[in-house]
């Protein structure tokens, strides 16, 4: 008894000494928990690589030169888009002066002075003026960037360590699992050893399920946007379902995108409306049907504990809560179920 104490005492100073350095060392582990997380997504690519006698370390480059020619192709797809957007709205924009002033002059007038005037002309020199001399903007940033410098090299330099720290992750993952192994005491090594290819098999099926859904709501997005007659279907639905994946911000690009182009195609904005409509009707179908049916089956969550979990744990952690709201429950559902196992086993259940 003595020594399970003791043993007890242990693991606890261990575990309180690492969440310890985990608070103080929080602001620089964002870049490696974010390789940590893409190395695991991707390590399985990797072993499949191995497994046809690729050397382990050019299997690594072989998956991360997919990765960014993945990013390449997105861009490609969106680059043209906002090319033609762009020019579409210099043609457009003094038309949008001259419809302004119409319809906004009038009511000036009558409101704060019948002698107001409106000179289009000389707010178009004005605003293309201010377009010219952007490039003088960046003597005006120099100070803030002067100010803010410490905090920007630091982004860059975080951005930078991701690949980094993923390639020597992706290297060495079997030798990191191996040397936890080796560490871990030897009568907890079984149980352990379940439960962590228990949650391997359900975070795998997360992945599978999340991807499920990017490619569905891609399809369901580029197709509506078809359907009600925007040109841009196709880029902006691609875009707005790959992007499902951290929430709200598919909805929020694609449907910034989709009203851009239709503001510059539709000659009525009622045309507009519909656009909004489908991008309403997908963040509704995403988040009530589609997500809990293809992820929260699959982790075994119920559809309305799928809910429950993406509401508690954005507002516990905000953005990044949401984020991790669904393997973090799989995770807890795991935990949850060893634990129920170990309490109907134990003497305090069966004590009459």
């Amino acid at each position: 008894m003595t020594l399970s104490r003791f043993a007890a005492v242990q693991w606890l100073s261990f575990m309180a000494v690492a969440l310890l350095l985990l608070y103080l060392l929080s602001s620089i582990l964002t870049p490696f928990v974010a390789a940590a997380i893409l190395a695991y997504i991707c390590n399985p690519m990797v072993q499949r690589l191995c497994s046809w006698k690729v050397p382990r370390t050019l299997g690594v480059l072989l998956v991360m030169c997919g990765l960014l020619l993945l990013l390449a192709v997105l861009l490609l797809i969106m680059l043209p888009l906002l090319e033609k957007e762009f020019a579409r709205f210099m043609v457009k924009f003094p038309d949008w002066i001259e419809a302004v002033r119409l319809r906004l002059l009038p009511l000036l007038q009558r409101w704060v002075d019948p002698d107001l005037q409106w000179d289009s002309q000389a707010l178009k020199n004005m605003l293309l003026s201010h377009l010219k001399g952007a490039g003088g903007m960046a003597a005006k940033l120099l100070p803030w960037l002067g100010s803010s410098g410490g905090a920007i090299i630091t982004v860059m330099i975080d951005i930078l360590l991701i690949p980094v720290a993923m390639f020597y992750l992706l290297r060495d993952w079997n030798k990191l699992v191996k040397h936890i192994d080796d560490l871990m005491p030897r009568h907890w090594h079984a149980k352990v050893n379940e439960i962590l290819d228990e949650l391997d098999r359900i975070l795998a099926e997360f992945l599978r399920g999340q991807l499920s859904v990017m490619l569905l709501m891609s399809a369901y997005y580029s197709i509506v946007l078809w359907s009600v007659g925007l040109e841009f279907a196709l880029p902006i639905g691609i875009v707005a379902g790959l992007l499902v994946f951290i929430p709200y911000l598919g909805m929020i690009v694609g449907l910034t995108l989709a009203t851009l182009a239709a503001l510059m195609q539709f000659p009525i904005f009622s045309d507009v409306l519909w656009v909004w409509g489908v991008f309403g009707a997908g963040q509704l179908i995403e988040g009530m049907i589609v997500t809990p049916w293809l992820v929260g089956e699959r982790v075994g969550l119920h559809p309305l504990a799928v809910i429950f979990a993406l509401l508690a744990f954005g507002s516990l952690f905000g953005f990044f809560g949401i984020l991790l709201a669904l393997p973090l429950s799989a995770i807890l559902l795991v935990a949850l179920r060893h634990g129920i196992t170990w309490y109907l086993s134990s003497e305090m259940y069966r004590r009459a």
